[in-house]
């Protein structure tokens, strides 16, 4: 089998000839550069010092290469736009280095500041003259959004503050995506798209990172409160957002056609590591309606499975994930309440494809042994492939400072369990 092949007789709910694996192929499947490094040192890629882009400079993820997808055996390659969270281009790479001293290369308008406690902030659109959005604080490995909530009159609130990040595709993306497109489908790996603008409520968006001065409700708290207290309001915005983004499918569809395998539609949280944090009936009557729309259309005029991420225990919302139209949830992080590999397959594998979950990022793989790993990997593998519907990616992105024998020892396991 191809890669192609392999991914899609798994999302099929077929058994190919080996569980395919990802690694990269969205923003939360991915792996910190600075363990990229590492990693490519360990394999003898690259000569020592040689940097590694950074493709999602929030989360400092380091870019997976034809090289490394080659040397690891992954199956799955993943396109998206041409602009970061914090709205400035992945072009014109310039030299950087981490808090330990890896060699990066990030964006030429990723411009930072140093703060008097070392911590390192950074600019929206990368306008130094515009309030810092992120911070990535002394010694970290990443940023965090930085909230720039104005005061809040709600005589004058307006749900089209909350919807500037959100517009038309620009020409620019559509060309990209379809020339990359057709330069990864000769591969022969499976693609995932990422177009943007398709999750709801996401709170990793919600602070607006990516604008200079955010207007509307931009305070995490205040969001999650909205929800409850302002239902009408968030509702307009995602009326809207949802229209745009319908809009964006179709234009990115006639460019793409039959080349990709999967969309990643959201990346939302709803659970935490003890429950979920949205209720079943909030789910089902504000988030619901608005992805049962985009996966309706997806469903009536492409081939593509429709990919929803969300981390931390959701068992109780899977049944109406599947009722929106889902058919593949990522991370599958098995660590949290309710969550038990056994139990996921038996309940749902027949409906819906497992995309992760296959060793422990908070425990196993940083803190473990190789062996514990190559125990651990093998095991979640052995329970969620059987019958198909499993591509197998560790408990969302593998952080910085994870022992690279582990990293090595998981891949091997996963390739020869497969």
């Amino acid at each position: 089998m191809t890669s192609r092949e392999r991914v899609e007789t798994a999302l099929d709910h077929r058994e190919p000839d080996r569980t395919p694996i990802d690694l990269g192929s969205t923003t939360v499947t991915g792996m910190h550069a600075s363990t990229v490094y590492r990693l490519r040192q360990a394999l003898a890629l690259d000569p020592p010092g040689t940097p590694i882009r950074v493709v999602e400079p929030v989360q400092m993820l380091g870019e997976i290469d034809d090289r490394l997808l080659t040397a690891l055996g992954i199956d799955v390659v993943g396109v998206r736009g041409t602009r970061c969270k914090f709205g400035f281009a992945l072009e014109h790479w310039k030299e950087w280095r981490l808090f330990d001293g890896t060699p990066v290369l990030v964006p030429g308008e990723f411009n930072t500041a140093v703060e008097p406690d070392g911590s390192i902030v950074q600019f929206p659109q990368g306008d130094p003259s515009a309030p810092a959005s992120g911070r990535m604080p002394a010694g970290g490995w990443y940023f965090d959004a930085i909230v720039r909530q104005e005061p809040i009159d709600e005589s004058r609130l307006d749900p089209s503050d909350n919807l500037e990040e959100f517009g038309p595709i620009s020409r620019a993306d559509l060309d990209w995506m379809e020339a990359e497109t057709r330069r990864r489908e000769p591969g022969g790996r499976a693609i995932v798209l990422a177009i943007g603008g398709t999750a709801f409520g996401d709170i990793s968006n919600v602070p607006a990172p990516m604008l200079r001065r955010p207007r509307g409700i931009r305070d995490v708290e205040e969001w999650y409160v909205s929800i409850l207290t302002r239902p009408g309001y968030v509702r307009q915005i995602f009326e809207r957002q949802c229209e745009i983004a319908l809009a964006n499918l179709a234009a990115v569809h006639k460019r793409t056609a039959g080349r990709v395998s999967a969309l990643y539609l959201t990346g939302t949280d709803f659970g935490a590591q003890r429950g979920a944090f949205v209720s079943p009936a909030i789910y089902r009557d504000l988030f619901l309606p608005f992805h049962k729309a985009l996966t309706d259309w997806v469903h009536r005029n492409t081939g593509w499975k429709c990919f929803i991420h969300s981390c931390g225990s959701v068992v109780e919302l899977i049944p109406l994930f599947l009722e929106a139209g889902f058919d593949i949830l990522n991370p599958v992080q098995v660590s949290a309440a309710g969550m038990d590999p056994a139990v996921l397959k038996e309940r749902f594998g027949d409906r819906l494809c497992f995309w992760g979950g296959g060793v422990d990022t908070q425990r196993t793989l940083p803190f473990g042994t190789a062996q514990e790993v190559e125990r651990q990997v093998s095991e979640r593998i052995r329970r969620f492939s059987r019958g198909g519907g499993y591509v197998f990616n560790p408990i969302h992105n593998v952080q910085a400072a994870v022992p690279v024998e582990n990293i090595l020892a998981m891949f091997e396991a996963a390739r020869r369990a497969g």
